[in-house]
């Protein structure tokens, strides 16, 4: 019986722990137009990560609470949410894209 070398059985183990793991806590995907989730539910003081997948900019706007302004393709935007509450957000360049931060 031939056993694998160490550095074989670490590449294999690490590959099924990445598969294994799960997606990033507190971040918004921005693909296909539309937010990955669509409802993120974070604890106050938490700061959300919003990446941009697709090809073009998009925004994460929240009239009168936050606005990310143009979030470039590739790039990501930051937020620490420093309230409680429900806050429906949107794209302004892609209008139909609809998201919402509830903070506890």
């Amino acid at each position: 019986m031939r056993l694998a070398s160490p550095f074989v059985a670490a590449v294999a183990f690490a590959g099924a722990a990445a598969l294994a793991a799960p997606a990033a806590k507190d971040t918004v995907v921005m693909d296909g137009v539309a937010y990955q989730p669509a409802t993120i539910t974070v604890k106050r003081g938490a700061t959300v990560s919003f990446v941009n997948k697709d090809p073009y900019p998009h925004t994460v706007t929240s009239a009168g609470n936050f606005d990310s302004k143009e979030i470039a393709a590739g790039k990501t935007w930051k937020y620490t949410a420093k309230k409680a509450g429900r806050f429906d957000y949107i794209c302004t360049l892609h209008p139909n894209m609809k998201g919402t931060l509830v903070v506890e």
